[in-house]
């Protein structure tokens, strides 16, 4: 009975710690995206849910390709900076959580970010 408690109590605990949490997503954001996309909650409030959930499918992988063929990311300064993080293991480990901060916020969820 010890044993079956100790495995149940490590499933959960897995299960907890592996989904996405909000409040890491609106971490990455803020330390990450807030640089080039200034007006957070009118960049956010443009896609529906729906529309974020399909940039942020395979770790982000639209999401990644829209910013490194954009013209005018290119020219910032930061380009190989960002494109380093953006094809980092960092940056699919965070994208599960930016995702969820996304379609928390996005046009169609009725909630309002409050980036900080």
């Amino acid at each position: 009975m010890k044993k079956l408690s100790i495995v149940m109590c490590s499933m959960l605990f897995l299960a907890i710690s592996s989904q996405a949490a909000l409040y890491k997503g609106q971490r990455v954001y803020s330390k990450v995206c807030v640089s080039c996309h200034t007006s957070g909650e009118a960049f956010i409030g443009e896609k529906t849910q729906y529309e974020w959930d399909g940039f942020m499918e395979n770790d982000g992988e639209k999401l990644i390709n829209v910013h490194l063929e954009s013209e005018k990311f290119k020219q910032e300064e930061k380009y190989k900076k960002y494109k380093k993080y953006f094809q980092s293991r960092k940056f699919k480990k965070r994208a599960r959580h930016l995702k969820e901060f996304l379609m928390e916020y996005a046009q169609d969820s009725g909630n309002v970010a409050a980036c900080s």
